[in-house]
C-alpha cells in the first residue's frame, strides 16, 4: 500500500479506556500508517460529560472531534447534557453531533426516549449547521423517518459503521448523507456490507475505525486503533476493483468536504491518475448536454450539479491546456508507470482532434497505450470522417448510451438531433477499420433497457460492450 495520500480515520473513540495506558504511541502508529487526521467521537454520559474530549481534540493538533447522546445513554440525557453539546460545539475542533441516532438492538434506552433525544440532537445540529454522525442499529425505517422528517439533507451527515441493506443505503444516499465503513467490510461473511460497497458511489463512502471495537483482518480480535484504517481502504480497493490511493485521495476528500476538515483552493488537473491509467483532462467542452452527468444533474447525483470532482481529482479547467502543458503533466517514463494513457476529461476530448493527435502520436512512440472515450460525435463535429486520423489509437471507446435514435435524444440533449444516433452506429463500424478495440458503452439510468443496447453492440455492429454505473463518473 502506497502513503501518497492520507487516510482519515472519520469515528474513533481515542477516549475509551482501552487507550488510557499507550496514546501517544496510538496516534504515533496512525501517523506512520498515513493516517493524517482522526476524528475522535465523544458520546455524553452523566457521570463524566464532554469536555473531557474536546480537551483530547485540543491536545493534538491533527484530531478533531464529534460531541452527542448515544442512543444507549438517552435515558439519562437532559437540558444539562444538550447544554454542553451546544456550549463545546463552539470551539473550532469540534466539527459534528454525535454519535446519536438510534439503537434498537440492545434497547438501553425506551425507543420513545431515543427518538426524542435523536431529534433534539438534528436539531441542535441544524442550529449550529454542523453536519450529523448517526448511529442506527436495527432501527433502519425509524431512522430513515426521522431524517426525513427532520430536514437532515439541510445539514448532511453519515450513516457510520454501516452494515444496512442496499436498499437503505440508497434512501440514505437520496437524503445526502455518506456512508462510513469500519473494519467489518474485511470480514470474509459480511457480505451485505461487500453488497453496498460494490454497489454505491465511492463519493459517499468515508472510512472509520469505531476503535477500540471492530478490528479488521488480520487484527480481528484485538484492540481496535486508527492505524488499522488503512486495512479498511485496502478492502474497498479491492472491491471497487480501485487503487489504494484512489481510495485514500476520495474518502479523505469526502471526509474533508463533510466535516469542513482543511478547506483548501482545489487545484486543476491535467493528467489524473486513477487505478492502473492516467486520465487526460484536455477540454471542459462538451458536444452534448446529457441528462446524468454530475456537470448538469441535480442535487442527489453525486455531489450535485455543477460538480467537477472525479475521484478525488478536481477538473474544471481555467483554460486548455496546449501540447507542453499536457507533456509535462504527464511527467517522464509514463510507459512504466501506467497501464494506458486515456484521453477523457471532463469534456469531449475529440473536439479537440489536433491535441488528440499531437500528443497521443508522441506518448505512443515513448511506448505508450492510447484510449479515448469519446461521444462518437467527432464527425459531425469535423464535418469528415476522423477514424483514419486515430491509427495509433489503440482502444476508443464511444459513448452509445441508447438503442436507437429516440431514446437517445431523451437522454441525451444533442444539437445534432436526428443525425446523432445514426452518426455514432456508423462511428462505431468504421472504427473497427483502424481501431484494434472498439467499446460501445451505455450509463445505467434508471429508465434504459439494457439489453437491447447490448444486441446492437455486439451482435449488429460486433463491438464491445461495457455498461457503465449510473451515478458513478470514472
Amino acid at each position: 500500500m502506497s502513503n501518497q495520500y492520507k487516510l482519515i480515520d472519520t469515528h474513533a473513540h481515542l477516549d475509551d479506556p482501552k487507550f488510557k495506558n499507550d496514546l501517544d504511541d496510538v496516534i504515533k502508529r496512525a501517523k506512520d500508517a498515513g493516517v493524517g487526521h482522526i476524528i475522535t467521537v465523544g458520546t455524553w454520559q452523566i457521570e463524566k460529560g464532554l469536555k473531557h474530549v474536546a480537551e483530547l481534540a485540543d491536545e493534538y493538533d491533527f484530531i478533531y472531534t464529534a460531541l452527542g447522546v448515544h442512543p444507549h445513554d438517552a435515558k439519562d440525557a437532559n437540558d444539562d447534557a444538550f447544554n454542553e453539546i451546544k456550549e463545546l460545539a463552539l470551539h473550532p475542533k469540534v466539527i459534528a453531533i454525535g454519535e446519536t441516532g438510534l439503537d434498537y438492538h440492545y434497547e438501553h434506552s425506551p425507543r420513545d426516549v431515543q427518538k426524542a433525544v435523536f431529534a433534539r440532537q438534528i436539531q441542535i445540529a441544524r442550529e449550529l449547521n454542523l453536519p450529523l454522525t448517526i448511529h442506527s442499529r436495527e432501527a433502519q425505517n425509524d431512522t430513515l423517518d426521522m431524517l426525513a422528517q427532520e430536514g437532515v439533507r439541510d445539514i448532511g451527515g453519515v450513516l457510520h459503521c454501516f452494515s444496512g441493506s442496499y436498499e437503505m443505503a440508497k434512501k440514505c444516499l437520496d437524503m445526502g448523507l455518506y456512508l462510513s465503513f469500519t473494519g467489518v467490510v474485511t470480514f470474509p461473511k459480511a457480505a451485505n456490507v461487500h453488497e453496498v460497497v460494490k454497489k454505491i458511489p465511492i463519493e459517499r463512502m468515508l472510512l472509520e475505525t469505531d476503535c477500540p471495537y471492530l478490528a479488521p483482518e488480520p487484527h480481528r480480535g484485538k484492540r481496535n486503533e486508527p492505524a488499522f484504517v488503512a486495512e479498511t481502504g485496502k478492502r474497498i480497493s479491492e472491491i471497487k476493483g480501485l487503487s489504494f490511493d484512489d481510495v485514500a485521495r476520495i474518502t479523505t476528500l469526502n471526509a474533508k468536504e463533510l466535516f469542513g476538515i482543511e478547506k483548501e483552493n482545489k487545484e486543476t488537473r491535467i493528467a489524473y491518475p486513477i487505478r492502473n491509467s492516467l486520465y487526460l483532462n484536455i477540454t471542459n467542452r462538451c458536444t452534448n448536454y446529457c441528462t446524468f452527468c454530475a456537470k448538469h444533474a441535480p442535487a442527489g447525483f453525486k455531489r450535485g450539479s455543477n460538480d467537477y470532482t472525479v475521484k478525488g481529482h478536481y477538473l474544471r479547467l481555467k483554460q486548455e491546456p496546449v501540447f507542453l502543458d499536457v507533456i509535462m503533466a504527464v511527467g517522464d517514463r509514463p510507459a512504466e508507470k501506467y497501464n494506458e494513457i486515456v484521453f477523457c476529461g471532463f469534456g469531449e476530448p475529440l473536439i479537440r482532434l489536433d491535441l488528440v493527435k499531437e500528443v497521443g502520436l508522441f506518448l505512443k512512440k515513448q511506448g505508450c497505450k492510447i484510449r479515448i472515450d469519446t461521444d462518437g460525435l467527432a464527425n459531425l463535429v469535423h464535418e469528415r470522417n476522423i477514424l483514419p486520423e486515430l491509427k495509433f489509437v489503440d482502444t476508443i471507446s464511444v459513448s452509445l448510451n441508447a438503442p436507437d435514435s429516440a431514446t437517445y435524444q431523451k437522454l441525451i440533449k444533442t444539437p445534432f438531433g436526428d443525425k446523432a444516433f445514426p452518426a455514432i452506429v456508423w462511428f462505431l463500424k468504421e472504427a473497427k477499420k483502424h481501431i484494434s478495440t472498439v467499446v460501445a458503452t451505455v450509463v445505467a439510468v434508471p429508465e434504459l433497457d439494457i439489453e437491447p443496447c447490448r444486441k446492437l453492440a455486439e451482435d449488429e455492429l460486433g463491438v464491445g460492450f461495457r455498461v457503465r454505473e449510473y451515478d458513478e463518473v470514472g
